[in-house]
């Protein structure tokens, strides 16, 4: 990080962020959480918060951090899953302010104890977004104020992958299927925006079809297909192999065919290296 925003600097701001009514916990996530950054990666600061939050505190203290025009939405400002927060730039860096509801957390790892996921619509999610990403992420971050140990012991619990989500997600490969069969539609009306469509839908499911089987959290699209070719026994090739999928769907009748084949061979292997 810039020297701006090193450790010390950051959880003085996490410390300060978690004064505000509402915010319980300030998280690290993202890339830097995990030691995966470049270095222009974004910090993204989790905003764990219950009841009402402040919002007009929190952006009198993003003012004082980042200067004047800095703007914060509402919760639920930015959809129903994504909660909003605001983009901000503190130190000449960009820091990500990220809403979550904390109540909202808890629900939804119950639900993956138990082998429940939901899959919802939100921008900047194109694949949809998968209801555990919130357990993963608290899985993944690094916890940088809280108060009350309340986000540290559910990281503590969600660092064990809950093997009920495993074998759901391994169930949820059907649709890996369903949409490369889909795509034949596309090859059949010379249409390769829809073929396109329903390749990348059938490589994302088949991504976190093998993270579930391999109990490894996956949170977000960006860097799936290189993740799932890394984890153990994932079909030779995966990475490169999905990538061509989607980077060459071809424009004739005859060169989506070829696509959508290449397709279903690499969902058959899927499927086998999960035992299905």
């Amino acid at each position: 990080m810039d020297i701006a925003l090193d450790d010390a600097t950051m959880t003085a701001l996490a410390r300060r962020l978690v004064e505000v009514p509402g915010i319980v916990a300030v998280a690290l996530g993202g890339s830097r959480a995990r030691g995966t950054h470049r270095p222009d990666s974004d910090v993204d600061l989790g905003l764990y918060y219950r009841g009402d939050l402040d919002v007009a505190a929190l952006r009198a203290l993003a003012v004082r951090e980042a200067g004047e025009g800095s703007e914060l939405t509402e919760p639920g400002g930015w959809g129903p899953w994504v909660d909003g927060g605001g983009w901000l730039t503190i130190g000449g860096r960009r820091v990500d302010w990220l809403y979550r509801d904390l109540d909202r957390v808890h629900r939804v790892w119950e639900d993956c104890r138990r082998g429940r996921y939901k899959v919802g619509t939100q921008a900047g999610h194109p694949l949809g977004f998968y209801s555990h990403a919130y357990a993963g992420e608290v899985a993944l971050c690094r916890v940088l104020a809280d108060p009350g140990g309340e986000l540290t012991g559910l990281r503590e619990n969600a660092r064990a992958y809950p093997p009920a989500l495993g074998t759901a997600l391994v169930d949820g490969l059907w649709e890996a299927d369903f949409s490369v069969g889909l795509a034949r539609y596309g090859a059949a009306g010379t249409d390769p925006a829809y073929a396109a469509g329903c390749l990348f839908r059938a490589v994302g499911v088949a991504c976190q079809g093998l993270h579930g089987h391999a109990g490894r959290w996956l949170i977000n699209e960006k860097g799936m297909v290189a993740s799932a070719g890394r984890l153990p026994g994932a079909p030779g090739d995966f990475t490169a192999r999905a990538g061509r999928l989607l980077a060459g769907v071809g424009g004739s009748t005859e060169e989506i065919e070829r696509t959508v084949a290449d397709a279903a061979v690499l969902m058959a292997e899927v499927r086998a290296a999960v035992g299905r």
